[in-house]
């Protein structure tokens, strides 16, 4: 008999073993392994108990590799003895503050792996037990419990139904297909302790998890509520960690259990509707003047955005259709509304003879604005709402008059939102109407070609033959009177500045194919052969 310090309760290890036909039983020291439960058996029990007599298997000692040797050589000489005798062989298991007897039936077949294994737990004061639980697991995997009728009957619904529905002089409760013998072992164990909220510190979200689901099936309720209470407390690390904790929680929502400050972690009881979270992430990334964070959480943000529209999309959440393309139109008319204030000021003929602490915030707002409202188009083409914005960006006339007079390598920003529309409107994630794409090209092309020169070389971003590609595409989108205003016009452009201006000539060639060749072969194939 030893005193656990740990369960502050007496607890006795016996270890069987046969040895020239007598019985031995010593007491061995408790301990608690990293893997252990205090005062029932831990996984690795279970699975050191499964391999065969190996001195392998056992905990090393100080002892030299000759020592090992002969060690070695009597457990084999023993296990022959007991083999010719059909007697117990017993494989002694990690110390553990439970009573645990291993045994291993001798085998009588050359091939002893289909052989049951058995386990007797004993819980308590030695010899005491009134009530015999056995657990039938995987692969001829038998326990045997020795446990108080008193105590599992008070602590589980499972066993007060089962004794009741018995004879007073049951003793024996067989449990088949038991899927988690080490941790029902646990927990069955967890009703012999007095606080069980001490007992699960530093334990695992995992194995806890696994003890919640045998408590659930035992009706352990004072065991539920205790690995509630851990779960609350602890992190969970990662996505799949968090799903097993909520799927496992929202399953105990029907036992009457409180789950909700658990819940609480991953859903509010708020009203407040989530467009209004949105927004405000947006306004405060929008607003920064941070450049480096600015364009982290500009990442971030659409990045999230992006995984939800693929995971989710028919969801009614934050990233439906209808719930947040308003927020995003607002903080697109916002930000037009201070670019076109800035660009007022900075197209004035006297602004560069104004002081650089004057000029210098003027030309920053110009430039962030600019920079969000190409990230709020990259939102909205991501989730195919771009629509509307190509209305708003087609109808700036304004914008565009006042293009030629800031300076380039101020301007060159906003080509770039007209250069990603072409884009959008070429791949097909932009449909609009035709005379929006016309009124477009007709606002935005000239000032894109202007641009062009500092966009190749100053611009990293920037992707000439996906622009070009884009840009084309548009044009072949028009019906063909419109296509050949808008070639000409390139046309005379390109013949002017040359590689400065983009290359269109892969949609000149189907323009030209289109207004020459493909009327003539339609005309000559009307016309009768002679």
């Amino acid at each position: 008999m030893i005193w656990c310090l740990k369960c502050d309760e007496m607890a006795e290890i016996r270890v069987k073993k046969v040895e020239q036909g007598q019985t031995k039983i010593r007491n061995v020291p408790i301990a608690v392994t990293p893997e252990g439960f205090w005062c029932c058996p831990s996984p690795v029990m279970f699975q050191k108990t499964l391999k065969s007599q190996h001195p392998l298997n056992k905990p090393r000692s100080s002892s030299t590799p000759s020592d090992h040797k002969k060690h070695s050589q009597e457990l084999e000489k023993k296990s022959s003895r007991a083999s010719s005798k059909s007697e117990t062989v017993v494989t002694e298991p990690p110390v553990l503050g439970a009573a645990i007897v291993a045994e291993r039936t001798a085998a009588r077949q050359p091939n002893t792996e289909n052989l049951p294994r058995k386990v007797s737990i004993e819980f308590g004061e030695p010899g005491t037990g009134d009530l015999k639980v056995v657990l039938f697991g995987k692969q001829g995997f038998i326990v045997k419990l020795s446990v108080h009728k008193g105590v599992v009957e008070e602590n589980s619904l499972f066993f007060a139904q089962k004794l009741s529905a018995q004879h007073p002089s049951f003793h024996c409760i067989e449990i088949d297909d038991c899927e988690d013998v080490e941790t029902y072992v646990e927990t069955v164990g967890l009703m012999y302790c007095k606080d069980l909220k001490q007992r699960l510190i530093k334990q695992s979200v995992s194995r806890v998890l696994r003890i919640l689901k045998v408590a659930e099936h035992l009706g352990f309720k004072t065991c539920m509520e205790s690995c509630l209470d851990f779960l609350e407390a602890v992190p969970w690390v990662g996505e799949e960690e968090e799903e097993r904790v909520v799927s496992s929680v929202l399953r105990l929502q029907t036992e009457g259990i409180g789950v909700s400050p658990i819940l609480k972690r991953v859903a509010s009881d708020v009203s407040k509707p989530a467009n209004d979270t949105l927004s405000h992430v947006l306004q405060l990334v929008l607003k920064s003047t941070e450049e480096k964070g600015r364009q982290e959480m500009k990442s971030i943000v659409l990045k999230l955005l992006r995984e939800n529209n693929k995971s989710n999309p028919n969801s009614t959440s934050l990233t439906s259709v209808d719930l947040c393309n308003d927020t995003i139109y607002a903080s697109c008319t916002t930000c037009l509304s201070l670019l076109l204030t800035s660009f007022r000021q900075v197209a004035q003929p006297d602004f560069t003879e104004k002081p650089t602490e004057v000029k210098d915030p003027l030309v920053k707002q110009m430039v962030i604005e600019a920079d969000n409202l190409s990230w709020l188009l990259d939102i909205l083409a991501d989730r195919h709402t771009a629509d509307e914005y190509a209305v708003m960006w087609a109808s700036q006339q304004e914008l565009a008059g006042l293009h030629p007079r800031v300076p380039m390598v101020y301007r060159h920003h906003i080509s770039c939102i007209s250069a990603r529309l072409f884009v959008g409107i070429g791949r097909g994630e932009i449909l609009s109407s035709k005379d929006t794409r016309h009124l477009l090209l007709k606002t935005w092309l000239q000032p894109l070609i202007d641009d062009y020169s500092w966009l190749q070389h100053g611009c990293k971003s920037f992707d000439r033959k996906v622009v070009e590609e884009g840009i084309g595409r548009t044009i072949l989108t028009l019906p063909l009177e419109e296509q050949q205003i808008v070639m000409l016009g390139w046309l005379s452009s390109f013949l002017k500045v040359g590689d400065n201006c983009p290359n269109l000539q892969k949609a000149f060639e189907v323009w030209w194919r289109r207004t020459f060749i493909r009327p003539y072969m339609e005309q000559s194939n009307s016309q009768p052969l002679d």
